[in-house]
């Protein structure tokens, strides 16, 4: 089934909303009229039976309402719509006065004489709507007698009918109005969204320039607009680290491959004493065991990029880790008489082989850049909701405007002698992806010909 479009169908649903709104407000005004008209009607015959009441109380008796009925006629007489009978309260119950056309004998017999006003609605032969008033009152001689007054209520049916006619008439037009008033309220209230579709049509993966004008929109739109915004400047910048990850991968590459093209090339060229050759070969081991290492640390970086590397995660101590890693460094730092020592001890979750990596790396770098007989320091500290563990060497350090680029891919320090001591330049990018995946950071201090301090930073368990 085909949707329709928003626009319709706002308006659609606005459109009802407002048809059933008017129909019950005019149901609402039928009921409130009819329940008016009914209202004064009893007050009229309210008024009316107390005035009656008044000229019976003023000397008649059932003599005198045969022979005198001027008072009452004069209640009666010029009020067609109007109908009084005057009953004995004989077990005959003669009729003792009868002023209009409108026969009341029936309801002699439906409507129960009592004390107090009573009232009946009811429908004469030609279907007009009636309503009647009975009550019980007593003459000046003591008598009692039934009074029976009828209004007749066909001037109220013609209003009301009236109202219903004009308002099946109305009803048809109010609806369209409200319609087409929907439809250009939704059109206007929409209008703003064209902009997303003329944005998201010119967005493509070579052009991640254009953004969305927060000015003027509905606060709705705007949050939707700025979020919009903000999508395209991550997009922005991942295309653009992408690009800029690409090239630099292309240039690791290119420079060992041209190397090992160009070897082989010359080696070949003429002949050559077996010496020359197995020299040429052990070069380009070396060089095809860097590509090697920086295809491995590639994947890895994959790897570690997937949320879904947060599946393995356990409770790990760092302590114990770290003493791992010292283990496997300690040949490394007996070579160059160095100190490792490690203190304090904490837990967080992760995956204890990614940490021990980016740890690993962390520490071959101090190893590395150690001078001979120093001491390197492993130290894990819980402070506030993080737990740190920093490792810390005296050495040439780090110059200040290297420090904000040292964790991105392929960034060196010093170019030529990372590559001469086998470095891919994707270490550092390791531990900082290894930390994002714990949701926590890494950083680092150096004071040029002094110490270094990198810290992992994990959210504490």
């Amino acid at each position: 089934m085909k949707t329709g479009s928003l626009s319709m169908r706002l308006g659609l649903t606005v459109s009802l909303m407002g048809a059933g709104l008017v129909l019950l407000l005019a149901t609402l005004a039928y009921l409130a009229l009819t329940h008016e008209l009914e209202k004064l009607a009893r007050k009229g015959l309210e008024s009316k039976m107390e005035q009656i009441q008044h000229s019976l109380s003023q000397g008649l008796d059932a003599h005198a309402i045969r022979a005198r009925p001027h008072s009452l006629m004069d209640l009666v007489i010029g009020h067609d719509n109007f109908y009084l009978t005057i009953v004995g309260t004989a077990p005959d119950e003669t009729v003792l006065l009868s002023i209009g056309a409108k026969p009341q004998e029936p309801l002699l017999t439906n409507f129960t004489p009592r004390e107090t006003l009573g009232y009946l609605n009811w429908a004469d032969s030609n279907g007009n709507q009636v309503l009647s008033a009975s009550s019980l009152m007593r003459l000046a001689s003591g008598e009692r007698v039934r009074v029976l007054l009828s209004l007749d209520r066909r001037d109220d049916q013609a209003l009301l009918s009236a109202y219903l006619r004009a308002t099946v008439i109305a009803l048809p037009m109010l609806l369209i109005l409200i319609g087409m008033g929907a439809w250009w309220l939704v059109q206007r209230g929409l209008a703003p969204l064209k902009q997303f579709s003329h944005v998201a049509a010119k967005v493509t993966t070579q052009d991640l320039t254009h953004r969305l004008s927060v000015d003027n929109l509905p606060k709705e739109l705007g949050e939707l607009a700025q979020g919009f915004n903000v999508m395209l400047n991550r997009l922005d910048a991942g295309v653009q680290q992408l690009s800029q990850f690409s090239d630099d991968l292309a240039h690791e590459l290119r420079a060992p491959l041209t190397n090992l093209m160009g070897k082989a090339q010359l080696t070949l060229s003429r002949q050559r004493p077996p010496d020359e050759y197995k020299a040429v070969l052990e070069s380009n081991t070396e060089e095809l065991e860097r590509l090697a290492r920086i295809v491995s640390d590639m994947l890895f970086l994959a790897q570690v990029s997937h949320p879904a590397a947060r599946a393995s995660f356990t409770a790990v101590s760092l302590a114990d880790e770290a003493h791992r890693v010292m283990d496997l460094f300690a040949l490394s730092a007996e070579d160059k008489q160095l100190t490792l020592t490690l203190n304090g001890e904490a837990r967080v979750q992760g995956d204890r082989l990614m940490i021990q990596r980016a740890l690993s790396n962390l520490l071959s770098n101090a190893i590395r850049h150690s001078p001979a007989g120093a001491h390197i320091a492993l130290r894990v500290e819980a402070y506030g909701n993080s737990v740190s563990l920093s490792v810390s060497n005296p050495g040439p350090g780090i110059e200040v405007h290297h420090l904000p680029h040292l964790f991105e891919r392929f960034y060196r320090v010093d170019s030529s002698r990372a590559r001469t001591e086998g470095g891919t330049g994707l270490g550092l990018a390791i531990v900082r992806s290894i930390m994002t995946l714990h949701q926590g950071q890494t950083d680092v201090r150096s004071s040029p010909g002094a110490f270094t301090v990198f810290r992992l930073v994990f959210p504490q368990v």
